[in-house]
């Protein structure tokens, strides 16, 4: 199974990054809060990493960390084959 996470700004605008996911190597990459089955509540911190919660749930669980720098070279329809090469 493909699962993926990497941390990705919110918008073009903004330098503020959250926890992105890839469930399949042909889907784009989306927010965390796009994906009810695999994220849980954010810690209430101030000034928190958007996603922290869900990223050390999915550590945990074997997902992959892809630096974010990877990630964005890659459009949504290439394939990730082995991100640790």
């Amino acid at each position: 199974m493909h699962r993926q996470m990497c941390w990705l700004s919110k918008s073009d605008k903004d330098g503020e990054k959250i926890l992105h996911l890839q469930t399949a190597p042909n889907q784009p990459w989306r927010p965390y809060t796009a994906f009810p089955q695999h994220a849980v509540p954010d810690y209430e911190i101030p000034g928190g990493s958007k996603g922290w919660a869900t990223y050390q749930k999915l550590l945990k669980a074997g997902w992959s960390l892809i630096p974010s720098a990877r990630a964005n070279e890659f459009s949504s329809s290439e394939v990730i084959s082995n991100p640790l090469k």
